[in-house]
């Protein structure tokens, strides 16, 4: 169980650093490419992908370089989110992302839809819009109390990102939100691809990682992005992080292989359950009751979908 807690802990404290680096207006976008490269090390040292056996990858490379521009974008739309509703809704959408790969097996891969998986799915989505409920006045009070702590050392593409928000602000909740929800569900649909192909896990991590950070670093180059050193230092510990979450989420698996049940079940319910300890409890998130009310959803979406 000492991984599956680590795992937890690892997934929930990425959240946490994106939320801080929002508050104290850093780039997360360099946090993100400066995660990469310490990923991409860690990935090679822990998992010790077969480097020899990349030019068999063949048809795989499309979906890996969906996942080398997927995998960045979701990391900024996931801070995005934090910024917008906070961490506990941010990462219940996170988990509720299995949604997809569900839908997507009985719609493109011929899988049968049960009628426990329709309740699952109904769940889940009923879940999803209570998340995203954020009373009109609340939402707009909000927006302000973010627009008079910026700093003055914001970059004037973060300005300019908040401007365009700030005028819509109701708009910009659900979306950040969705975009968390439909990319980790994406991701999830491609890396099950590649396993169906035949490509190692490993291996597939690596190459994507490295991808990943290579396309973003070229994109701010090209915008001519002021470099700033928090956001790179950050990187070191979000790169980490995420490495840190991956390997033991990987590791829980293959001690507890003959209870899959437990692992994914205690990974998805810790994190929402931290997620929300530490929401409310530290950075001080406000839930209405129908934010509650979505919490528990969400935990009875993952239950019922996973025991379909």
């Amino acid at each position: 169980m000492i991984y599956l807690t680590i795992a937890v802990l690892c997934s929930v404290a990425v959240s946490v650093l994106l939320k801080v680096l929002r508050q104290k207006n850093i780039d997360i976008r360099q946090t993100i490419v400066a995660g990469y490269p310490v990923a991409f090390l860690l990935t090679f040292i822990l998992l010790k992908p077969d480097v020899s056996s990349v030019n068999t990858l063949g048809a795989a490379w499309g979906i890996i370089i969906a996942l080398g521009v997927l995998l960045p974008a979701v990391f900024v739309m996931l801070g995005r989110a934090i910024e917008a509703v906070g961490m506990v809704a941010t990462d219940a959408a996170q988990r509720l992302s299995l949604i997809i790969p569900i839908v997507a097996a009985f719609l493109l891969f011929g899988e049968i839809l049960t009628g426990t998986r329709i309740f699952g799915l109904a769940l889940g989505f009923l879940a999803l819009g209570a998340l995203v409920y954020r009373p009109q006045q609340a939402v707009i009070a909000n927006t302000s109390g973010n627009t008079t702590t910026s700093g003055n050392n914001t970059n004037s593409i973060s300005m300019a990102a908040t401007e365009t928000a700030n005028k819509n602000p109701v708009l910009k909740t659900p979306l950040w939100l969705f975009g968390v929800w439909a990319g980790y569900g994406i991701i999830d649909i491609l890396f099950k691809q590649v396993a169906k192909q035949g490509t190692a896990f490993p291996l597939t991590l690596f190459v994507s990682f490295g991808l990943a950070g290579l396309l973003l670093f070229i994109y701010l180059l090209i915008t001519h992005v002021r470099w700033q050193g928090q956001a790179l230092m950050a990187g070191l510990l979000l790169g980490a992080l995420n490495m840190g979450n991956i390997y033991a989420y990987v590791r829980a698996h293959q001690v507890l292989s003959d209870s899959p049940s437990i692992v994914f079940t205690g990974m998805n319910v810790g994190v929402i359950a931290v997620a929300t300890i530490i929401g409310v409890g530290i950075f001080k998130e406000s839930l209405n009751r129908i934010n509650m009310l979505g919490l528990l959803l969400a935990v009875s979406a993952v239950a019922v979908l996973f025991l379909a």
